[in-house]
């Protein structure tokens, strides 16, 4: 079971224990959360999300897409099988 560590009026971050040991951090004024094995990667993958979220960052390029394994063509069809990067 997860247990979170400090309840908090809605602002900052807090931090979710999981079972399998990772930590997941969660922006309580937006919701968008992200995980990691330490507190410090936990944070370092939220800022990411955050400044994703936020509208930041680069779009995907169809050669982005392809680096992945995965046809530009096909984004958001039904694939049977997931792309190389994610077996």
């Amino acid at each position: 079971m997860a247990s979170a560590s400090r309840d908090t009026n809605g602002e900052g971050v807090k931090f979710v224990h999981e079972e399998d040991g990772s930590i997941t951090a969660v922006d309580e004024e937006t919701g968008v959360a992200s995980f990691g094995d330490t507190k410090a990667e936990a944070l370092r993958m939220l800022a990411e999300a955050l400044e994703l979220h936020e509208g930041g960052g680069e779009p995907v390029t169809d050669e982005d897409l392809e680096e992945f394994g995965l046809d530009p063509d096909d984004v958001g069809g039904e694939s049977e099988e997931p792309p190389e990067f994610m077996r």
